[in-house]
């Protein structure tokens, strides 16, 4: 998430200057919120603020809340209850029918594994990591656990040392147990109703962007936007350079049947073929083929890749079509290059969701989903 980055850069620049921070994380809602567990914001001795935690209406609040962490160096667990739709107790009406329970730590910029230390341990590498965050709604007024350990494939970081000695090994288990397709949060009640927050973090969405063409450019706009990590592939030096595209992470030049080799992908790479030279996207659609992806899009009418399909038929190339998206974009009768954009985007979002694009007006139920 773009959150994360900018979560981080923050803490490094108040750490720079020398100033206390904290860190606010929502880690459960019953009901309905703006933010759903995982949102997070840090908040300086100074007041300022990076990330969210509402739509705007809690900030003040928890900045006040977390300025006291700040200063007591104790961590706080608050709860804002916004069932009540006639309660001005934060000076409006918030409307969102949910009650939000958010943890406050102070960070020590000493410690080598605080919650934002953990957080960049976990966006260091291209895998999914699991974060442990530990609270107790029934203990809410004594100090929190909070943020303290990391897994990250084989290895472990952070400490369980605020954790009873006789919870680990119960906790270690459930860590190497989980198999959840999201995040969730569970109440322990043999240990001492201690609720965990176990949160899968992610690393950036990476976007293969074949083509550096002018209808390219809002493509690379918009995903930078989103937090995605784009690389733009192009064989045109002239057209594939920082200046025309100074969001992108990386630009490579060359061939069609060299730059594969130039590339690492997995499970969160995503791949766009918007070049307009059917022979350059015919050798990369060959090469993409052979990877497990996702998402697979292709510019232009349905002929064109069925022209494609068929050429590499003919050289005895199946290309499976299940993660195959041509015409890309969801269907938004757009026109212009950033109309697009945003359809092609937005199609991207879910499919790696594994949702099915529609109104939320006629979506049953909740806006998000209560798995949490």
């Amino acid at each position: 998430m773009k959150e994360f980055a900018q979560l981080i850069h923050a803490y490094d620049l108040a750490k720079a200057e020398g100033h206390s921070m904290a860190l606010a994380t929502v880690v459960q809602v019953d009901g309905s919120a703006y933010r759903r567990p995982g949102a997070r914001m840090l908040v300086t001795q100074d007041g300022r603020l990076t990330g969210a935690i509402s739509g705007g209406c809690l900030e003040g609040d928890a900045l006040r809340k977390a300025q006291a962490v700040i200063f007591q160096q104790q961590s706080m667990l608050v709860t804002y209850d916004t069932t009540d739709e006639d309660d001005q107790k934060f000076g409006i009406g918030l409307g969102c029918n949910g009650i939000i329970h958010l943890l406050i730590e102070p960070l020590d910029v000493n410690q080598a594994d605080n919650p934002v230390e953990l957080i960049r341990q976990a966006r260091s590498k291209r895998e999914t990591s699991l974060l442990l965050t530990f609270f107790s709604l029934k203990y809410s007024k004594k100090e929190q656990i909070g943020t303290v350990h990391l897994s990250q494939g084989l290895q472990q970081f952070g400490s369980l040392t605020k954790v009873k000695q006789e919870f680990h090994t119960r906790i270690l288990q459930e860590i190497a147990a989980f198999d959840q397709p999201s995040s969730r949060i569970q109440c322990f009640d043999e240990l001492d109703e201690l609720s965990i927050f176990f949160e899968l973090i992610h690393p950036p969405l990476q976007l293969l962007l074949f083509g550096a063409g002018n209808d390219t450019l809002p493509v690379a706009q918009f995903a930078s936007l989103l937090g995605h990590e784009v690389i733009l592939v192009d064989g045109r030096k002239a057209l594939a350079t920082s200046s025309r595209f100074p969001t992108v992470q990386r630009i490579i030049q060359g061939p069609a049947d060299e730059i594969m080799e130039q590339i690492e992908t997995d499970l969160n790479t995503v791949a766009l073929l918007m070049t307009h030279n059917f022979d350059y996207e015919l050798v990369i659609l060959e090469k993409l083929s052979l990877l497990l992806l996702p998402y697979i899009g292709i510019l232009g009418p349905k002929r064109k890749t069925e022209k494609l399909l068929e050429r590499l038929q003919a050289k005895g190339i199946a290309i499976p079509t299940g993660n195959l998206y041509a015409p890309i974009g969801l269907d938004l009768g757009a026109e212009t290059s950033e109309e697009i954009a945003l359809a092609v985007l937005a199609e991207i979002a879910a499919v790696v969701r594994k949702r099915k694009p529609g109104f939320l007006r006629d979506k049953p139920g909740p806006i998000h989903d209560l798995a949490l």
